[in-house]
């Protein structure tokens, strides 16, 4: 990986263009301040299964750095117009967030980490003014909106460590999704969210690095890419 980021880099300084691959070819590329990627790609909108791979911006160009992962994402699939408990997850390219969580201790992550503990809930509850947030309300505590999946304590293993997706924050919508996440897998699909394999996990989590700041693209290989 080292050899083909240097590649790139020599490449770009001879002022050829930057060579064609999933990151280069975007069609919804990452603000020019992002320095780190991660594409999600999968074969078709149905499809629950996607390869995920990292890249850094090296010189104005992206190149791999690790992957391909088998990744989980939504048992109905990739859409571009998720809804709030359609079981499928949205298309498009996303900030990760400011924090990250986990029920298990940090696994040496350069983020603000919040270990996660009885009475901590993602915010599903369209009608509330806390949707789409992490709310830390107590244990055995009623919260003050719906809740319809028990609180994130209760998820030890998809949610032994997570990144969090940037969908429907900026501006927050409601109805549009919320909880979007990059967490364990489990052997199966997800309601939503990217899930990997929890050491191909921990090596992304630790890559991630808050002043990049990374991205998440996330689609089919033909709508990610530019024809």
């Amino acid at each position: 990986m080292l050899l083909a980021i240097q590649l790139a880099a020599l490449a770009l300084g001879s002022g050829a263009p930057c060579p064609s691959n999933l990151a280069n070819d975007l069609v919804e590329p990452p603000p020019p301040a992002s320095n780190q990627l991660i594409t999600v790609a999968a074969q078709n909108a149905r499809a629950t299964y996607a390869t995920a791979r990292t890249w850094t911006r090296v010189d104005g160009c992206w190149a791999a750095t690790d992957g391909p992962y088998t990744a989980r994402v939504g048992r109905n699939g990739i859409r571009q117009d998720k809804r709030e408990g359609d079981g499928a997850t949205p298309a498009g390219t996303f900030r990760i967030g400011a924090r990250m969580y986990g029920n298990s201790p940090s696994p040496g992550v350069s983020y603000p980490y919040v270990q996660l503990r009885c009475g901590d809930w993602w915010v599903e509850d369209s009608k509330s003014p806390a949707y789409n947030t992490f709310q830390r309300i107590g244990c055995g505590r009623r919260p003050p909106f719906k809740v319809t999946t028990p609180d994130m304590s209760t998820s030890p293993r998809a949610y032994a460590h997570l990144a969090v997706v940037e969908y429907n924050m900026h501006p927050v919508v409601p109805g549009r999704g919320s909880g979007i996440f990059l967490h364990v897998q489990i052997g199966k699909a997800t309601s939503g969210c990217i899930s990997l394999r929890r050491s191909a996990l921990v090596h992304v989590l630790r890559w991630l690095d808050p002043d990049a700041p990374p991205e998440i693209a996330i689609g089919t290989t033909s709508s990610l890419r530019r024809r």
